[in-house]
């Protein structure tokens, strides 16, 4: 009898899983396609596929890259992927409130359903295993095949690509799921991040080799101990995130004072604006205004800065050591740091809509000026500042600074114009649209793979270069600056339609 009664609970309680998962992978499912273009999006994965083989064929055809550098490749961006994935999921409340409405996930059901907490994140952590090794490390792994075909890899490498890439994934969305469930015990997050730093700058000075207690050590030939240590920490991780977490935690209302500044909101808008070049402009300062109340404050824009500056020494190292060569660090590392011109019109545009102003006695052309002015006050600054170090640390030559700085300026701004047009005021959404996305990548590929090889040869000290790549810089600023005018009529279009 007590047979039968533990054999009923237990298959309850995967019937219970079990419809929670599929739910839940249905609400991911529904809620992307509906956000990113319905069929459109259906087909990103194979675009990802496209893109990846294309890439893996050409950078191995031409002896660019090796293998292994690829491999590695793949994993950062999965860590990545997993670290963003995991903040978006469960502390981007801004972002998600603006962009879907006041709705209530499965994951935040339990005041309702009469289905603990914990289950449900138990859950949903599966179900993003589940669905994001399918949606993006399956045709990531699969980018391979010319490899396979080249005998390069063999089918069997490419299988544990595919295992290694999604437990990066699950490693990144874990650790920024248990960073955020000690923030909700009023842990501050610098506190985390502090002793999340002298544990990492301790197992270094102790010589622990790091990469092999990763999924890509792994890969590599790790030995039994680090590949249970690495299997053990990922539901370790999950473990710790869900006792801890707290779902009732909400960060306290702050006003100007709380920040540090005397008075309401209303007086920080006019210190905003009177600190503006142009004060009659009230977009901008409301702009400026909504990033820095918003989770993470100008941080967020620092933060993908530092990001960035990192990615790109590393890669300039890699290409050095690969090509034999040291390409121009002003010129690489001035388009590479532009890319952030991106992520930071996202942050401007993703905390109001356009909608917001037809309340008021502005056009869309207004809102876009405005958008347009709060980019140069916040990406331009901080991404010449990320330059000048990155300038200080690879002790670039005169030339090659000067000329990266006007590739760096010029490449925002296109990236800016480009971003607008295609995107409009909700440049977040665009990214699983595969039409879009894949007309992005072309513009975004077209002008920075030119600058990154034409950086190898300004090594070798050929001025004609440097100066076509000065000049090239010039043009694409003129280029961005065409775009944003077509983007205006463009949508006011498609605001009244």
């Amino acid at each position: 009898m007590r047979w039968r009664l533990f054999d009923w609970m237990l298959r309850e309680e995967w019937r219970l899983n079990g419809q929670l998962f599929v739910g839940m992978l249905r609400e991911e499912w529904r809620l992307q396609a509906n956000l990113f273009g319905g069929v459109r999006f259906a087909a990103f994965p194979l675009f990802v596929l496209a893109l990846g083989a294309g890439a893996v064929w050409l950078l191995t055809t031409t002896a660019v890259a090796t293998i292994g550098t690829l491999v590695l490749g793949v994993h950062v961006l999965a860590f990545a992927f997993g670290l963003q994935t995991g903040t978006t999921a469960f502390l981007g409340q801004d972002a998600a409130r603006n962009l879907l409405g006041d709705v209530t996930l499965l994951v935040f059901t339990a005041r309702t359903l009469p289905v603990s907490q914990r289950r449900l994140l138990g859950v949903f952590l599966v179900k993003d295993a589940v669905y994001y090794s399918g949606l993006f490390m399956l045709p990531m792994a699969l980018s391979f095949t010319p490899a396979i075909t080249a005998g390069l890899l063999t089918l069997s490498d490419v299988a544990l690509l595919w295992a290694t890439a999604t437990a990066t994934f699950l490693l990144g969305v874990t650790v920024t799921f248990a960073g955020i469930a000690i923030g909700t015990r009023d842990v501050s997050g610098r506190i985390v991040a502090l002793a999340l730093g002298v544990g990492l700058a301790g197992a270094v000075v102790a010589g622990v080799d790091l990469v092999q207690y990763t999924p890509y050590g792994i890969y590599t030939g790790a030995t039994v101990v680090e590949t249970i240590v690495v299997l053990a920490a990922i539901p370790l991780l999950a473990t710790f995130g869900i006792a801890l977490y707290n779902p009732n935690y909400s960060k306290p209302a702050r006003t100007a004072g709380d920040a540090g500044d005397a008075g309401d909101a209303g007086e920080a808008y006019g210190r905003w604006r009177d600190r503006l070049p142009f004060r009659d402009d009230a977009v901008t300062a409301k702009t400026l205004v909504d990033v820095s109340r918003s989770s993470g404050g100008l941080f967020k824009v620092v933060f993908s800065g530092t990001i960035l500056l990192a990615v790109g020494v590393f890669l300039l190292e890699l290409a050095g050591e690969i090509a034999s060569v040291d390409p121009a660090p002003g010129v690489t590392l001035g388009a590479i740091l532009a890319l952030s011109a991106f992520t930071t019109y996202n942050w401007l545009t993703q905390f109001d809509d356009v909608d917001e102003y037809r309340l008021y006695p502005l056009d869309v052309g207004d809102v876009l000026r405005a958008k347009r002015r709060a980019f140069l006050l916040v990406s331009i600054p901080t991404g010449v500042a990320f330059y000048a170090v990155a300038i200080v640390w690879q002790f670039s030559t005169l030339g090659d600074a000067l000329v990266g700085l006007v590739v760096h300026v010029g490449l925002q701004m296109y990236l800016f114009g480009v971003t607008t047009y295609l995107a409009g005021f909700s440049p977040n959404e665009f990214l699983f649209d595969t039409v879009l996305f894949a007309a992005f990548t072309l513009a975004v590929a077209v002008p920075v793979v030119p600058i990154v090889v034409a950086g190898f040869v300004v090594s070798a000290g050929t001025p004609s270069v440097l100066a076509a790549v000065a000049a090239g810089g010039v043009v694409l600023a003129l280029a961005g600056g065409v775009l944003v005018r077509r983007a205006t009529p463009k949508w006011e279009r498609k605001t009244r339609t």
